[in-house]
């Protein structure tokens, strides 16, 4: 059999692939609203990227009129508090995650995160990078300040952090990491 070539197509997935098959069964508004979905979070990725570039460039965005606009505020404040953005922190192979932007300066850990869909969210994801943070660069959370940010729908919503509960979460990772590397072992 001589195949047909795709190459522009290896390595990614189809909206409507065969692997999840349940769209088999949608209806069109089922699909609508899954398409829907997508196209937001194919958005988002889109935005991260620009945002990305435009901290790493030091370029503020937009004018007066979009002084407010979420990705306005949010590359605003990562330039202004000198933050890198797309920070992976790595506290082992099995835990670990890339922080929107982060900042450490003057004894105290900034993490934004960047929001473009309209669900409401929840601060424990940057608490988890605190974390991350503290484990990786051996900071106790009680000898620092932590100040988490969540930029979405044109709002920014701070959190000062509870260093028992980054605590709290250093000791989980601890336990659950060695718990991984315990069962890996046994498989071996």
């Amino acid at each position: 059999m001589d195949w047909n070539k795709h190459s522009l197509y290896e390595g990614s997935h189809a909206f409507l692939s065969a692997s999840k098959y349940h769209w088999n069964n949608w209806t069109l508004d089922k699909l609508d609203r899954a398409f829907t979905t997508h196209q937001a979070a194919v958005r988002g990725t889109a935005l991260h990227d620009l945002a990305r570039r435009a901290i790493v460039l030091k370029q503020y965005m937009g004018g007066p009129e979009q002084e407010h606009n979420t990705l306005s505020l949010y590359v605003r404040d990562a330039i202004d508090l000198g933050m890198v953005p797309e920070q992976l922190l790595f506290v082992s192979r099995n835990c670990f995650g890339t922080a929107d932007t982060i900042g450490f300066r003057k004894n105290k850990l900034n993490i934004h995160d960047l929001k473009t869909g309209i669900t409401r969210t929840s601060h424990h994801q940057l608490e988890n990078y605190a974390a991350f943070f503290c484990l990786e660069y051996g900071f106790d959370p009680f000898d620092i300040e932590i100040e988490l940010r969540i930029y979405q729908n044109d709002e920014i919503r701070v959190y000062d952090a509870d260093p028992a509960a980054i605590v709290a979460i250093m000791k989980t990772i601890i336990e659950f990491d060695a718990y991984i590397e315990k069962r890996r072992a046994e498989e071996r």
